[in-house]
């Protein structure tokens, strides 16, 4: 039997990985709630199904869990600032998507404006991963742009398709 992985050992090979940034957001009735999220990832194409991974003490898990509805807003490579503000812990609850251009969706959650893709989601099964939950989702409708590269995150910091190997 091999020898416990510590969490930062995991978080060294995981940063190895890249991957897209996505803005999730979903509502409480009076208030939108956004975050950052990474840990996005297609489940089934027929029927169309995402997973999200949310940390359990994120206060955006609860919100998302009493909703059961939420939207990924694919991100472009120079949406960085606002990936970056939406990944800060303590913001205010009220107004967070203010200054930033969105409408409404056909389940009423905010899709940002200059996304590269969007999709937006219904739960379906909540899954205990350890210290965050599985949101297993259907996937009611998508929007794709093709005129913007992505922006991804590697090694602990956002970059873009034209950044140099580290």
């Amino acid at each position: 039997m091999s020898a416990a992985v510590s969490p930062h050992e995991l978080r060294q090979a995981m940063s190895r990985f890249a991957t897209g940034v996505a803005v999730i957001t979903t509502s409480d009735g009076h208030n939108d709630h956004v975050m950052t999220a990474n840990s996005l990832t297609s489940v089934s194409l027929d029927p169309p199904m995402v997973l999200l991974c949310i940390q359990r003490t994120a206060r955006f898990h609860d919100v998302v869990l009493a909703s059961g509805r939420w939207a990924a807003n694919l991100l472009p490579e120079h949406a960085a600032a606002a990936a970056g503000w939406f990944a800060t812990r303590g913001r205010a609850v009220e107004q967070q998507l203010e200054g930033i251009a969105h409408h409404r969706g056909v389940d009423g959650m905010a899709l940002l404006e200059g996304a590269i893709a969007t999709l937006e989601c219904r739960t379906r099964d909540v899954h205990d991963g350890g210290d965050h939950s599985i949101f297993v989702a259907d996937v009611l409708s998508t929007t794709a742009h093709e005129e913007a590269s992505p922006l991804i995150y590697y090694r602990g910091g956002f970059r873009t398709l034209a950044d140099p190997c580290l």
